[in-house]
């Protein structure tokens, strides 16, 4: 993709919906004020609708069947962990208000409200604009990339920290990738007691792996030509005694 005045450095609530909804491996369902919790038994169509498999013997479904047509009944809950070990790493929560309608021995819900809720807070998601939306291209791959990432790399990743301002970085016990998409590379800078989070923005979108891989050696190559943080020379320098 090409450069326009429309690209943001972050992804907008709709995509960052349909991301979280598209990863998740599992769902919590409460429905008549029981909840129950689905593992690899969703999927997701091209409008965002979920599609729950569920046994014959589910009270869900006989709720399902029983319930008012087009009648809100039901919540579904995702949530959208960090992949690397950080402190609270549920990033998001993605919760869909809605109702199921039996379809083709599955479930089809029809959501009525999206909610999506990051750790500046929650948002009311546009119907239409949820529906029109789409993944983030790395979406299904961020786990592995930032595990890689993480694991094999971290020479890297302390890199990186010479693009983040110096306060940021006071304190930091540990920083570690723990988000990316085709807009940014988000780092967790954690301290003792507290952590915060920096966002590193590429200067074009990445739609694949191979734009993605240039979009960091640039950020590499940026944060090669600036200086090291004084707060991990510090660091640095204290832990080698």
């Amino acid at each position: 993709m090409s450069d326009s005045p429309s690209w943001t450095a972050a992804p907008a609530a709709a995509e960052r919906a349909r991301s979280v909804l598209a990863a998740a491996w599992s769902c919590a369902v409460t429905a008549d004020g029981g909840r129950e919790e689905f593992v690899g038994a969703h999927s997701v169509d091209e409008d965002g609708r979920v599609l729950l498999h569920v046994p014959e013997d589910s009270a869900l479904l006989a709720a399902a069947i029983c319930a008012p047509r087009g009648e809100p009944h039901a919540v579904l809950e995702f949530a959208d962990v960090a992949p690397v070990p950080v402190r609270h790493r549920i990033r998001a929560r993605l919760w869909l208000a809605g109702y199921f309608l039996p379809e083709d021995g599955h479930l089809a819900f029809r959501a009525t409200r999206v909610v999506l809720r990051q750790s500046f807070g929650a948002v009311v998601v546009d119907l239409d604009e949820f529906a029109a939306a789409e993944p983030d291209p790395l979406a299904l791959a961020e786990a592995h990339l930032l595990t890689h990432l993480a694991d094999c790399h971290p020479d890297a990743v302390e890199r990186l920290t010479r693009l983040v301002e110096h306060a940021s970085l006071h304190g930091a016990v540990r920083v570690q990738p723990v988000a990316v998409d085709r807009h940014g590379l988000t780092l967790r800078i954690e301290r003792n007691r507290a952590h915060g989070d920096v966002r590193l923005p590429f200067h074009a979108p990445a739609d694949d792996i191979g734009q993605l891989t240039e979009r960091m050696h640039a950020l590499l190559a940026q944060a090669s030509a600036a200086s090291c943080p004084r707060a991990l020379q510090r660091q640095r320098t204290d832990g080698d005694g």
